[in-house]
């Protein structure tokens, strides 16, 4: 009896096309839904604290200026990655990135712990003629970045947008924005959110230390 219906549906293209249409978005409902779930139940850890006005001016000129098409922020919990780049990424580290920097494309290295690694002088030269530092490197330079000041007024209004996504921006820090991004260039800002990568919004250990397992997830 069992086989006649089976023998119906498979004679029938349509009806085996719907049924089939409703097994798969069941399995993928089945694997989604707690994926969702867990991505929405996300929350800060100690010591991970959103932009403040001139990092979060880098970022998104890191974004606009396609930086992550060639650089990814995700380490592995794989032991070469973690010899190389440091403690594996974890979501709760991100929870402030919109659009988050996670991937797998690296034309050049992973810079989720970039941080700190170089000097502020090192990271402006090699932003504006990148060979001068890394003679093998392909990536572009973005020397106009030097010469294009910030908008104060467009970083509080981002505040403000994010603030209601959820970012505890006060009024106190969008008001002190302007004083912030004084003076201040798009080059001087995407070194900022750069030394600040797997520094600032580093995972801590319950006893406000930096977490450091050696990359054993």
């Amino acid at each position: 009896m069992a086989y006649k219906h089976f023998e119906t549906i498979e004679k029938h293209a349509p009806l085996l096309a719907i049924l089939t249409a409703v097994m798969v978005s069941i399995g993928g409902l089945a694997e989604i839904t707690p994926l969702f779930m867990e991505a929405h139940s996300v929350r800060a850890p100690l010591g991970v604290k959103p932009y403040d006005p001139l990092r979060l001016a880098g970022r998104d000129i890191y974004v606009r200026e396609g930086c992550y098409l060639c650089h990814s922020q995700m380490i592995r919990a794989l032991r070469a990655e973690t010899e190389r780049y440091g403690h594996y990424s974890i979501a709760e580290e991100s929870v402030y990135d919109r659009p988050f920097q996670w991937g797998s494309k690296r034309t050049g290295p992973d810079l989720a712990r970039v941080g700190g690694k170089y000097s502020d002088q090192w990271h402006q030269l090699h932003l504006m003629a990148p060979r001068k530092v890394v003679p093998e490197s392909n990536m572009p330079g973005y020397p106009w970045l030097a010469q294009t000041k910030l908008d104060a007024t467009d970083i509080q209004a981002r505040m403000r947008g994010l603030r209601k996504l959820g970012d505890p921006y006060s009024d106190a820090d969008i008001a002190s924005a302007p004083d912030a991004l004084k003076g201040k260039t798009e080059l001087d800002a995407l070194v900022a959110y750069l030394q600040g990568l797997g520094i600032k919004n580093e995972p801590m250990a319950a006893n406000g230390q930096p977490a450091t397992d050696g990359g054993e997830p």
